[in-house]
This record gives C-alpha cells, structure tokens and sequence, in this order.
C-alpha cells in the first residue's frame, strides 16, 4: 500500500563530491616574438641614435670655446655653456641678414612654384585638349637637364639685363629649376582625384577657374603642402646659385652667409658657425613638426587613384 509523503519533509539529498580543479596549463614563453621585439627594439634605438645625435652633437658644439675646438676631441662636451656664440653669430656673422634675404627669395620662389605648377598640373591633367601629352614630356625632360649646366648661360643673361647683385635673378632661377618637379607631381596628384567631381561640378554651371579653385585645390591640399615643404627645403639648402649670381654680403642668403665666419688670417670661427646653423635648423624642425602629419598624407596621395 503505497504512503503519502508529507510535502513539508525535508528531502533528504545525496551528497556530490566536490569536482577536482582542472590542472593550470602553464604556457611557455614565445622566444620567437621576444626576440622579434628585441631586434625591432635594437634597430629603432640605432636609428634614433643615428637620427639624434648629430643634432646633439651640433648643438653641443655651438657651445664650445675655440680653445676646446682645438685642444678637446670632436666628441667631448663642452666644459661650460658659452652662449656667446649666439650672440658674435647674430652681430658678427649677421645671422639675422642672411636669414631676411633668405626669405625675401624663398618666400616668392615658393609662391611661383606652387602657384605656376598647379596650374599647369590642372591644366595638363583635367582639361582636355590636343597635345597636352607631349607638353608634359618636355616639362618632364625640364628635370633631366644639369642645373650647373646652364648656370655660366644664365649668369650671362642676367649680366646683360641688369640684374646681378640683386634678389631676382635667383627668384626667377629657383622658379625655373623647381617647376618641372612640381608640374609633374602635381599632375599625379590631380590624376588620384575622381573625374566625377569635375563633371559634377560643371553640371552645376562652374567654369575651369571655378573647379580648379574650388574642388582640384582642395583635394590635392595635402600634396601641395608637400611639395610646398620640398621646394621650401631646396631652395633654403641651396649654395650654387645664391654663390653664383650675388658677390654682395648684403644680400647673401642662408647658406653664403655661413661661409663668413672666418677670423684672422682666414681661421675658422666654429663656436660662432655651430651656433649659426642651429639657429636655422631649429627653425626647420620647428616647421615639420608642425605639418608632418599633413606631409605623410601628401606623399601617399599621389600613389592612389580616388
């Protein structure tokens, strides 16, 4: 006969033993991936050595008497800090001199580049129209021809109009040599960009000035900037021509000037000269870091089709 349980028994319950912890798989050290990271840890610390230390080592040096030029090692440290160099490569090397004439050539010269070749980029890769394949090659053979191969011609030229001694003739050098770099890049740079927004743009009523003010400049911004930052290097860096077409110190640009710290009987005056260059290459610095990420756009837009 069966019985009826009484529900608020307790049940009694079988006991479970506990489960046993699962073993802890110790994992082994990957020797492959440390040594990847240590070799890659390696070369980027010899790369910012090889990268750092001459700026250091020239900074350094710009604080250096001329009697630890002569009798210390190349690589010492200087023994106190002699500011005064700055001061003798301001007032007795004209520093400040050469850096106005400096810019009063850049400045222009990289206005005309950048203006002249984006046009002519535009010009030769939007529009359409007969013979514009040919005008690019001999632009692009513009850049196979040797700058000092007609610098004795041009210097001529110059000397017969009037114009040596002067600012000009390097203006019009600088934006002649820079030209056909600029035009051919910018020609690339204006390719990448999709010919949908020029038909669009026409379709709305814009003319040729119209697109090229308002949709070619600004989606080839970064590469101008680019190549603003390329011309502005060359024509900064440069010592031929300025060397060539000014016998004037007062209108010796950067690079000339430098050449004039000379003291008695033709020595060299390198505390004066060190703290000249870090003086101008500070300023450089200065300007990429400011625009570099703008730089790495620019260098890839070129290579990619929109």
């Amino acid at each position: 006969m069966a019985t009826r349980t009484d529900p608020s028994a307790p049940v009694a319950t079988r006991a479970t033993a506990p489960a046993p912890p699962a073993p802890s798989r110790r994992r082994g050290v990957n020797w492959r991936r440390v040594g990847n990271r240590a070799w890659t840890g390696l070369v980027i610390a010899v790369l910012l050595v090889i990268t750092i230390y001459p700026l250091f080592w020239m900074f350094a040096s710009s604080l250096k008497t001329e009697n630890e030029f002569i009798t210390e090692p190349l690589w010492s440290l200087p023994r106190e800090l002699n500011f005064q160099n700055y001061v003798d490569a301001w007032e007795l090397g004209g520093i400040g001199t050469v850096i106005r004439n400096s810019l009063l050539v850049t400045l222009p010269s990289l206005f005309f580049i950048l203006a002249l070749g984006a046009a002519a980029g535009f010009a030769l890769e939007v529009m359409v129209w007969k013979g514009r394949n040919t005008v690019l090659l001999l632009i692009v053979g513009g850049m196979m021809l040797p700058l000092q191969l007609i610098l004795l011609p041009l210097f001529t030229i110059y000397f017969r109009l009037g114009l040596t001694d002067s600012l000009l003739p390097l203006i019009l050098t600088y934006v002649g040599h820079g030209l056909p770099l600029t035009v051919f890049l910018m020609a690339a740079y204006f390719r990448a960009v999709p010919r949908e927004l020029f038909e669009a743009s026409t379709l709305d009523g814009a003319g040729v000035f119209r697109a090229f003010f308002s949709v070619g400049l600004p989606m080839v911004r970064n590469g101008l900037l680019t190549l603003g930052l390329l011309m502005f290097f060359s024509v900064w860096n440069d010592l031929l021509i300025a060397l060539t077409f000014n016998t004037s110190k007062e209108l010796s640009t950067i690079q000339v000037g430098l050449l004039n710290f000379n003291g008695e009987y033709g020595s060299t005056l390198y505390g004066p000269l060190f703290a000249g260059i870090c003086t101008t290459v500070l300023g450089i610095l200065v300007v990429y870091v400011f625009i570099n990420k703008q730089i790495m756009k620019g260098l890839a837009a070129g290579s990619l089709k929109g």
